[in-house]
């Protein structure tokens, strides 16, 4: 897998909106301010908009090809070092016959963003392009009160820095609080609860080691059949990530999509899980026990799962590499990358 340049002080950013244009709203543009002043204040970079990215929901609802656009020409765009998404949404998956995957493979640079996003990380991958599953310009980036400690942590030590035998920790704490979007509320925190799980392992035993590969499991059924969705064979010997959205998918169709990836045996062919933390808790114990029994049915008792992982949608939301070696240790319920996501 091709890898991206680390950041530096001074690089350029581009924001991009490829799934809802929400960012581009009057009563929600604040949020990119708030999370222009960040980027450029914490991390020293350099932030830039491409052409679309403010136009609204209607807009970019009705023109999914210049949503499409905007993300060629950030890559084209020598200056450019990353690429953040404003948020995810629910029809990214609409910008496929639009992508030109030599472009995107002939300019590697960090790409960062997840739920909707997922569908642009398996165009990254068709690619053959590392990219970070990790925070979103409106949702953690500029998240009122301040940018979780944990979230720009993650980004200095895996987009600035060496990330080799970087650990990616579980969070001390978590949170199912939403304060409503609103610009009188930018100063005022979510409330915070005391991690009471932190990582679990549901089965497996020992070390395993793997290159990533996944997303947000309720994008799936929109990439699978496509160009970008990998075949078997690419799925063999990877570790599998999966994480589940706001919407809080039921027990049903958490069974439903795993037994779909069961009957493509992709569940034969990968040598680990690792689960996100679901939303707000809903279904924590119910989920188990989903995949304990599709994992049962398609013979796979003892296929390590780590599970209730700070990634996507749980909310301190960390970066995860996708494409590059990690090390999946039940034994200490670790979660180590083996190589940089970056050079």
């Amino acid at each position: 897998m091709l890898k991206p340049e680390k950041l530096k002080k001074g690089d350029k950013v581009a924001i991009v909106s490829l799934s809802t244009g929400l960012l581009g709203e009057e009563n929600l543009i604040h949020k990119y301010y708030i999370a222009k002043e960040r980027l450029e204040k914490d991390f020293g970079l350099e932030v830039v908009v491409m052409e679309n990215t403010l136009k609204g929901i209607k807009y970019l609802y009705e023109h999914p090809e210049k949503r499409a656009e905007d993300l060629m020409n950030a890559f084209k765009d020598k200056g450019i070092k990353a690429i953040f998404t404003s948020i995810g949404g629910n029809d990214t998956i609409r910008l496929l016959p639009y992508i030109d995957f030599d472009v995107i493979r002939n300019n590697p640079k960090i790409f960062m963003g997840y739920s909707d996003t997922t569908v642009n990380h398996f165009m990254m991958r068709k690619a053959n392009l590392v990219s970070f599953y990790g925070p979103s310009i409106m949702c953690e980036i500029a998240d009122y009160g301040k940018m979780p400690d944990n979230v720009s942590a993650a980004i200095k030590n895996i987009l600035f820095d060496d990330s080799k035998n970087y650990e990616i920790k579980s969070s001390e704490y978590w949170s199912d609080d939403f304060v409503s979007w609103d610009e009188k509320n930018i100063n005022i925190c979510k409330k915070m609860k005391k991690e009471e799980h932190g990582y679990e392992i549901l089965q497996g035993k020992g070390v395993v080691k793997g290159e990533v590969i996944g997303g947000c499991i309720d994008v799936f059924p929109m990439i699978i059949g496509t160009s970008i969705w990998p075949n078997v064979e690419e799925f063999k010997g990877k570790i599998l990530l999966i994480e589940t959205s706001e919407e809080k998918l039921s027990c049903d169709y958490l069974l439903y999509y795993l037994r779909n990836l069961g009957a493509q045996r992709i569940l034969n062919v990968i040598k680990g899980i690792i689960v996100g933390k679901p939303y707000g808790e809903k279904y924590y114990e119910e989920y188990k026990d989903v995949y304990k029994k599709v994992l049962a049915e398609y013979n796979e008792k003892e296929l390590p799962v780590i599970y209730n992982v700070n990634i996507g949608h749980a909310f301190f939301t960390g970066i995860l590499p996708l494409g590059i070696e990690i090390e999946l240790n039940c034994d200490e319920k670790k979660i180590k990358l083996l190589e940089s996501a970056t050079k």
